[in-house]
């Protein structure tokens, strides 16, 4: 029987970098997921020695990283020309295996359902290409869930056919999506309907196989059809459930990065998510 593996998304903290790198040791977790889109730590702002010297810091405090994180929600890769993103998207790569992770966690725009439409064609030929470097470096490209249900996101891996494209699963992202559909089209948020589809859990069960990284973090969505990112444990997924299909069916051994993107106090909020974790074992 072993602890799982907890890491803290370094931004989280809202505190300044090497600060927040100390707040997470005191936390008693060994992970940091590292923001590279932009800052100090962004490719183009890293030498060779930088990265070096950024390993050797965190080894000191007993931390190793859990993955990078870049491409918040401005890139979509279902548009025909993204030259400018393949070209982001080695540097990240190159990043990743420098830095002895291996992963790089990126939302990459939202996938279409029906494999006629061009955007379709559009996120195959650009994961293939990303992928191609990602195996040349070894490195992977762990695409956050929310945008598409599982079995379109396991569809694209698979058409796609390499190890340098998994998944970052965020089940609250498979709740708070969802919801944000429903708002936009103007219709009243279907609970039934909208879990059955998106499976924030059981979705693991779609492709569980190709996870390798995971955000713990929560949400719900109220009566009036509002989504809200909640504290951890707080929301509606089922964490019992999560980690069983995903460590014990699955054999995930890797980081359950905490991710707190709204509330006054994160760090509370944020430890309060580490004790919770600690006390599952797999």
């Amino acid at each position: 029987m072993a602890d799982l593996n907890i890491a803290v998304m370094l931004n989280s903290l809202r505190m300044e970098p090497y600060e927040g790198l100390e707040k997470i040791a005191e936390m008693g977790v060994t992970g940091v997921h590292l923001s590279v889109g932009g800052g100090p730590f962004a490719p183009d702002n890293m030498s060779k020695q930088d990265r070096k010297d950024l390993l050797k810091h965190l080894d000191s405090l007993g931390l190793e990283i859990s993955a990078l994180s870049a491409w918040g929600g401005a890139v979509h890769l279902e548009e025909d020309d993204c030259a400018e993103h393949i070209e982001q998207a080695r540097k990240i790569l190159e990043l990743a295996a420098d830095l002895e992770c291996g992963i790089w966690q990126a939302h990459v725009g939202i996938m279409p359902d029906d494999i006629n439409d061009p955007a379709w064609a559009n996120h195959v030929r650009h994961h293939e290409q990303i992928a191609e470097h990602g195996e040349r470096v070894g490195a992977c490209l762990a695409i956050e869930t929310g945008p598409e249900p599982p079995h379109v996101l396991k569809r694209l891996i698979e058409t796609v056919g390499s190890e340098a494209i998994r998944i970052n699963w965020d089940p609250a992202n498979l709740i708070l999506w969802p919801a944000r559909y429903a708002q936009d089209a103007d219709e009243q948020y279907d609970r039934e309907k909208w879990m059955s589809l998106y499976q924030p859990v059981e979705g693991l069960n779609i492709c569980g196989e190709y996870v390798v990284h995971v955000h713990a973090k929560d949400a719900l969505v109220h009566e009036d059809g509002q989504r809200e990112e909640v504290p951890f444990g707080a929301g509606w997924v089922d964490w019992d459930r999560f980690i069983t299909i995903l460590c014990d069916d699955y054999g995930f051994d890797g980081y359950f990065a905490i991710e707190r993107e709204v509330g006054e106090n994160p760090v509370h909020d944020i430890q309060t998510a580490v004790d919770f974790l600690k006390g599952f074992h797999i």
